[in-house]
C-alpha cells in the first residue's frame, strides 16, 4: 500500500466507522419488518454516513491541531495534521470532498425520500465541523456526548428507516437510544484517555468536567442505557427477539472493565476500538431481532 494512502486511511479513523454503520442497519432493518426495502436508498444512505464520519473526523483533526489540543504527549494514537503527516491544507480539502461525496449520496435519498433528509443531512455536516471547529465548538464545550448521541443515534437510526419508509415509526425512534448511547459510550472512552491533555488546553469536555472517575461511571452508563432500552423496544415490536442484542453483554462488561481498571493509553485505545465493535455487534443483532 502507498505511503500516503496509508496516511489517508490514517487520518479517516476506521476504528470509528462502524459508529456510522450502525445505526443505518438498524434503521433499514425497522423498514425490512415492514416489507419495504430499496437497495440503492440503502447503499446511499450507508455511503452517505460513512462519508460524513470521515469528513467529521478529518475536521476534528484539523480544528484539534490549530486549537493546540493534539500534543506529542496525547495517548491515543497520532493525529495526521498535529503531527504534519499530511499538509493542514491537504487536510482542509480533504474534509470538502469527504462531505461532498456525503452530499452526493444524499442528493439521491432527497430526491426520492423527501426534503426532511435534506435537513437530517445539513444538520449532520453543521454537527461534524461545529464539534471541534468554529468560534466556540461543542465538543470544547462538554457537549460532544449529547450530540454524538442525537446525530449517530437518533438522527441516524430514524433517518435511515424514513429514507426506506418515509415516515418515522415507533420501533425505530426507541431503536435509536441504544445505538447513540453506545456511540457516546465510544466518544467517552476517547475523552477519558485524553482527559489530561485536554484540560491543559482548555478542551472541557464532559471527561474533563466530571473527573476520571464519573467519567468512568459515564461509560458504565450509557451500557445501562442501551440494554435497558432493549424492553421498550421489544415491547414496540411485539415480540422478544430484540432481547437477542442481550448477546453481546459478555463483551460489554469486558470493555467496562477494562475502562474502569486502566489508565494507561495503548489499553484505552483498544477499549476505544472494542467499544465501536460492541457497537457494531449490538446493532447486527438488534437488526436481526427486529427481522425475526
Amino acid at each position: 500500500m502507498p505511503p500516503a494512502l496509508r496516511t489517508w486511511i490514517l487520518a479517516a479513523r476506521l476504528r470509528t466507522l462502524p459508529a456510522a454503520a450502525a445505526p443505518v442497519l438498524v434503521g433499514t432493518s425497522v423498514a425490512i419488518a415492514d416489507d419495504v426495502f430499496d437497495v440503492w436508498r440503502f447503499l446511499c444512505a450507508l455511503f452517505g454516513a460513512l462519508f460524513i464520519q470521515i469528513g467529521t473526523n478529518l475536521a476534528n483533526d484539523y480544528s484539534d491541531a490549530r486549537r493546540g489540543a493534539d500534543t506529542e504527549d496525547r495517548l491515543g494514537p497520532v493525529r495526521v495534521t498535529a503531527g504534519g503527516l499530511i499538509p493542514p491544507r491537504h487536510v482542509l480539502y480533504g474534509i470538502w470532498v469527504s462531505f461532498g461525496i456525503a452530499v452526493l449520496f444524499g442528493s439521491y435519498l432527497i430526491a426520492v425520500a423527501g426534503w426532511e433528509l435534506l435537513v437530517i443531512g445539513v444538520a449532520s455536516i453543521i454537527a461534524g465541523v461545529l464539534y471541534t471547529g468554529g468560534p466556540r465548538p461543542y465538543g470544547y464545550a462538554g457537549l460532544g456526548e449529547v450530540f454524538v448521541f442525537l446525530f449517530f443515534g437518533v438522527v441516524a437510526v430514524a433517518g435511515s428507516a424514513f429514507a426506506q419508509l418515509e415516515e418515522w415509526p415507533l420501533v425505530a425512534i426507541l431503536a435509536s437510544i441504544p445505538v447513540g448511547a453506545l456511540a457516546s459510550a465510544v466518544l467517552v472512552v476517547n475523552n477519558v484517555r485524553d482527559r489530561e491533555t485536554d484540560a491543559r488546553v482548555g478542551k472541557r469536555t464532559l471527561a474533563v468536567r466530571l473527573g476520571p472517575e464519573r467519567g468512568r461511571d459515564l461509560y458504565s452508563a450509557m451500557l445501562v442505557v442501551a440494554y435497558l432500552a432493549l424492553i421498550a423496544i421489544a415491547v414496540a415490536h411485539g415480540t422478544a427477539w430484540p432481547l437477542i442484542a442481550l448477546a453481546s453483554v459478555p463483551l460489554a462488561l469486558r470493555w467496562n472493565a477494562t475502562v474502569r481498571n486502566h489508565h494507561d493509553g495503548p489499553t484505552l485505545n483498544g477499549a476505544l476500538a472494542g467499544t465501536a465493535q460492541l457497537e457494531l455487534i449490538f446493532c447486527v443483532l438488534l437488526s436481526a431481532g427486529i427481522l425475526i
